[in-house]
């Protein structure tokens, strides 16, 4: 079965639905920042810190090649994942691309931003990178989901989507 691929800012929920996903459909779920972080043993602001952002962009290219090779996965990709063209065509290949669209000035005044690389620099910036994101989301997205009143019902529109 192909894999289901959650795409979005930072803090909009791909870990949280994807956690619910992989809970309601037995499947299993790899978060790809997390992937890396045990990968390298450092966490991704100590990755951008210490080895730089090109560092790190060329990890997630390699982990999103990998796991698309892999099938029945719910995958959720880091915030920036989808800029990387040759990560992205393989994920979108092995899956169904799910954009979590959510407003950007709701996920920074409701979501704990700390330790949040993109965060670092405040709102507006936040909502400037949020603003030229959104082309790169859409163009490789299948499906867009925008419901947010809850995880739960975030997840809902995703199944219903994709089933």
């Amino acid at each position: 079965m192909k894999n289901i691929v959650l795409i979005g800012m930072m803090g909009c929920g791909k870990t949280t639905v994807g956690g619910l996903l992989s809970s309601r459909l037995k499947r299993t779920m790899v978060d790809t920042d997390r992937f890396i972080e045990r990968q390298e043993g450092m966490t991704i602001p100590e990755i951008f810190e210490t080895m730089g952002e090109a560092y790190f962009r060329s990890l997630e290219a390699g982990v999103a090649q990998a796991l698309s090779l892999r099938q029945d996965l719910i995958i959720a990709c880091g915030g920036g994942l989808p800029l990387r063209e040759n990560a992205m065509a393989a994920l979108k290949e092995s899956g169904v691309v799910v954009w979590l669209d959510r407003e950007a000035g709701d996920i920074f005044d409701r979501e704990d931003m700390t330790g949040r690389p993109l965060a670092r620099e405040g709102r507006e910036a936040f909502l400037t990178k949020a603003a030229q994101r959104r082309e790169v989301y859409q163009r490789w997205a299948d499906l867009t989901v925008t419901d947010f009143t809850s995880p739960v019902s975030t997840a809902a529109r995703v199944l219903e989507g994709v089933e």
